[in-house]
């Protein structure tokens, strides 16, 4: 078993839960700070390396190259491991020990697309510094501020790409390093960090980096620093994920657009065919009607006891999202988290704009849906298909044929439907409690415990790859607008994670 500090071994056992703790030393609490804004001149100059995966592998190399050299600066040893034209990073602390467990740290140097136009900057690439004025706008200020040493005002904010998601928790894992040195002291764990450079974009080629690089990726725990923190800035525990599948539901009608005047009553609408179609697989409220959609959900009285503790605001959720009334499908936003989903991204009927007068051939919806454990992507879709066979449609693979088409009245399609299988480790594993301990040694209180977060990331080539179990720990502030244009990190974030990391690295797992 993992083991922290001994003052833990009852209390954690017991409750899954630290119940009193030491608060890291005024002294180590300086020196995470000061580590922290030593880096940021550093961190700022990342900022500028533009990073998007799937525009320029020329780039990605450039990230790989400076994320190498960065590691090495920081005391780390490094070296980039091959993966086609992009590689991604590995890096270890020094001096390993086998008396001591050894925890693989996660993040990851690409980004997502920008589009200048929509920010409030000339260029995403050329970070922008802003604080808050007495009308509570935000307003840009100098970045010497903050690249030329001096005060750092915990609610500036930092513009750029990839400011939150994710090249942050990278330069603070280095920063948490150069607090160590700094008090001469030892961690608790061998740490080793992988770099990944697709996960926001391009073919996803982890599980390849992984099977090629066992023995150096071996760990007995995987820690993915990845995704938002809990709106109230708590320290923040995610123990999963869900997974996702996405298909599209065509209905066909006529071998070709119609004209409605000669056509009309006559030739039957596959809009609202669809429409229909679609109405039978979910009710007002938001619950899917497709009968053994929820089944493998378990929602026991102590995981809903569980959920209902974690302290979300849901009026405030209503508010920022714009709406007076959520879907039902749990009794509050954590349960509604830990159902499997089932939404229209997209419908498509003849020509939208043009304007034609014509009963078009099909009409398409695409689907997407996001899965729990318990809801694999291979089972949803075979639900989906029965499903709509049961309304008396006809299934093809492709465009029916003349004969299907005098035949069947009812014909549709279903393409696609594989997906990212969803992921939970236990509330009561061991890597949970070392993290819950040191994080209530660091903070002073216990972090907030999330089972599983409504995004996913790339968990399945490690727990396949490793099988070991993965705790996500995210140090970001919720309002970074990751994956949207004006992407920010919050300074005191900055700060506060390279504290977390410092308290993890110090965490004693050794028996």
């Amino acid at each position: 078993m993992f083991k922290t500090h001994k003052l833990w071994s009852t209390c954690l056992i017991a409750t899954m839960l630290p119940c009193s703790a030491l608060a890291l030393t005024p002294r180590e609490s300086a020196a995470t700070q000061a580590a922290a804004i030593h880096t940021l001149p550093e961190f700022v100059e990342f900022l500028k390396l533009p990073n998007v995966m799937h525009k320029s592998t020329a780039d990605m190399r450039k990230n790989a190259a400076w994320v190498e050299a960065a590691f090495k600066r920081h005391g780390f040893e490094a070296r980039q491991l091959p993966d086609g034209e992009t590689p991604m990073v590995f890096a270890q602390a020094p001096g390993a020990s086998p008396k001591r467990k050894t925890v693989l740290f996660y993040a990851h140097m690409d980004g997502q697309a920008v589009f200048p136009k929509d920010w409030d900057q000339a260029d995403p690439f050329q970070p922008v510094l802003k604080q808050k004025g007495t009308d509570g706008k935000l307003a840009p200020i100098p970045i010497e501020k903050i690249t030329e040493g001096g005060a750092v005002d915990p609610e500036w904010r930092l513009f750029a790409r990839s400011a939150a998601d994710d090249k942050a928790p990278i330069m603070m894992l280095m920063a948490a390093m150069d607090a160590l040195k700094a008090q001469g002291k030892t961690a608790g764990i061998n740490i080793k960090i992988i770099i990944d450079s697709h996960e926001e974009g391009g073919p996803p080629t982890l599980k390849d980096v992984v099977q090629n690089n066992l023995e150096l990726l071996r760990a007995d725990a995987v820690v993915m620093l990845d995704g938002p923190m809990h709106p109230s800035n708590k320290p923040t525990l995610v123990f999963g994920h869900r997974g996702g599948m996405g298909f599209d539901l065509t209905v066909f009608a006529g071998n070709n657009d119609a004209h409605s005047g000669h056509f009309g009553n006559f030739l039957p609408d596959p809009s609202f065919a669809l429409a229909h179609l679609l109405s039978t697989m979910r009710d007002m409220d938001g619950r899917v009607l497709i009968p053994g959609f929820y089944d493998g959900v378990v929602m026991s009285p102590a995981m809903k006891k569980i959920l209902a503790a974690v302290p979300d605001d849901e009026a405030a959720i209503r508010a920022r999202i714009g709406i007076a009334r959520n879907e039902k499908v749990g009794d509050n936003y954590q349960e509604a988290m830990n159902y499997p989903t089932f939404n229209i991204t997209s419908m498509i009927s003849g020509q939208p704009g043009s304007r034609r007068s014509v009963i078009p051939a099909f009409a398409t919806a695409s689907v997407s849906s996001r899965t729990v454990p318990g809801t694999p992507p291979e089972r949803q879709i075979g639900l989906v298909r029965k499903w709509v066979e049961a309304q008396g449609y006809h299934l093809v693979d492709s465009e029916p044929t003349d004969e299907e088409r005098g035949k069947f009245p009812l014909i549709a399609a279903i393409k696609g439907g594989g997906g990212m299988a969803a992921l939970m480790t236990p509330l009561d594993a061991d890597v949970g409690k070392w993290a819950a301990a040191a994080f209530t040694d660091a903070f002073g209180q216990d972090p907030v415990r999330i089972p599983i977060m409504g995004g996913g990331v790339p968990t399945r080539p490690l727990a396949d790859g490793l099988k070991v179990p993965i705790l996500l720990i995210p140090l970001v502030n919720a309002d970074n607008n990751q994956h949207a244009a004006n992407e920010n990190l919050r300074l005191g974030n900055y700060t506060s994670g390279t504290k977390s990391l410092y308290a993890l690295f110090m965490a004693d797992f050794a028996d």
